[in-house]
């Protein structure tokens, strides 16, 4: 029975054609698409005489992409195993435009704003929207954000980084080291309506107004080694009960450990009373943070997984009820605690904020202790 359908285009290739073609079919760099043309000719032109079907079993693919490619090599040889151009506008923004763009976002604003907009940046050089986001993603560049810093003013501020920086990385031995601070004034909210569950297809959702139903203060003392949290639960934070806090630090640590605590310069920490108590305990070490240095106090780590893991989603009636929900995550915190592993070292945070005393106030920073 005769074959239907039009013939397969004959293939016949030149030393110089099957080199090439077997060199884009090896070459790890070819894309996958090429590779797989290159071999297609390459069967369609081989002894063995093999029909469109063998052909596509062999490389992947069906037997209209191995006509397909037949016919293109007959017509256009190697230069059509090259994609074709695609339907659709080229490219029409060069690099100088490109470059211009980021000049302007960085060097520039527009006359009725503080920072430019997709909008405005693309009203400005003729283009679309879209191309301006693009172009501001490639580079990083978000003029609608900005960043906040406060240099510390505190005369103490390289021997104190290198202190706790020392303490976190290198602590002493026989020795415990906590990170301490209070979280005041925690309020037990209620939702004015019950808050509606998740559903498929529909969020959690809650009434935007609520009820105050008191305030609690919470004391926090994160071990740094273990990740373990001695709590203590008051209804304010004055230099009274910062002092009942200290008193069961010094009843959970083991007798033969000194005891170094970091903390902030909030005044409830350095009254006469609580130099008096420093002066009948012996072994505990009091390490201040910098002024405007916080951030340095690992406990404000712990404070941020309570609130985004417990506190931010939960309601309460009463302040009972918060207290007794807080110490119920406390315990189940302590069954399996993780410690916060602190990673720069004091040169490195001292070298970043040289730089930008450099960069943002041209203030020559000048770190005494080198």
């Amino acid at each position: 029975m005769a074959k239907r359908g039009r013939p397969a285009a004959e293939i016949t290739l030149t030393g110089n054609e099957r080199r090439q073609l077997e060199s884009w079919a090896r070459r790890h760099s070819t894309a996958q698409s090429l590779a797989m043309r290159c071999k297609i000719v390459l069967l369609c032109a081989g002894p063995e005489e093999l029909t469109g079907k063998q052909i596509a079993a062999k490389v992947g693919c069906n037997p209209a992409t191995v006509s397909k490619w037949r016919r293109r090599f007959a017509k256009q040889r190697l230069d059509g195993m090259i994609d074709e151009p695609r339907p659709g506008a080229a490219r029409t923004i060069g690099d100088d435009v490109v470059e211009q763009i980021v000049i302007d976002t960085l060097e520039s604003t527009p006359k009725n704003a503080t920072h430019w907009s997709t909008r405005s940046m693309a009203e400005r050089h003729g283009i679309s929207r879209q191309t301006v986001s693009e172009i501001w993603r490639a580079f990083g560049l978000k003029p609608w954000e900005i960043d906040e810093f406060k240099i510390s003013p505190d005369p103490q501020l390289v021997a104190k980084i290198r202190d706790i920086v020392g303490l976190y990385m290198n602590p002493p031995v026989n020795a415990a080291v906590f990170a301490v601070d209070e979280k005041p004034q925690i309020q037990a909210l209620n939702r004015t309506a019950p808050m509606l569950p998740m559903m498929p297809g529909s969020n959690q959702r809650r009434s935007h107004d609520y009820k105050r139903n008191g305030t609690i203060d919470l004391f926090a003392a994160l071990d740094i080694a273990s990740g373990q949290v001695i709590t203590e639960l008051r209804p304010n934070h004055d230099s009274a009960q910062f002092i009942k806090f200290l008193n069961k630090i010094n009843r959970e640590v083991p007798k033969e450990l000194d005891v170094h605590v970091v903390l902030d310069n909030l005044s409830t920490h350095k009254t006469p009373a609580v130099h008096k108590w420093l002066l009948r305990h012996k072994r505990f070490h009091f390490h201040f943070t910098p002024t405007y240095g916080s951030w340095m106090n690992l406990v404000e780590r712990w404070f941020s997984a309570l609130t985004t893991k417990k506190l931010q989603r939960s309601v309460h009636g009463s302040v009972d009820a918060l207290a007794k929900d807080i110490q119920e995550w406390v315990d189940v915190w302590n069954e399996d605690p993780k410690p916060f592993v602190w990673h720069k070292t004091a040169d490195e945070i001292l070298e970043r904020l040289g730089r930008y005393c450099a960069d943002v106030t041209n203030i020559e920073f000048i770190d005494g202790s080198a």
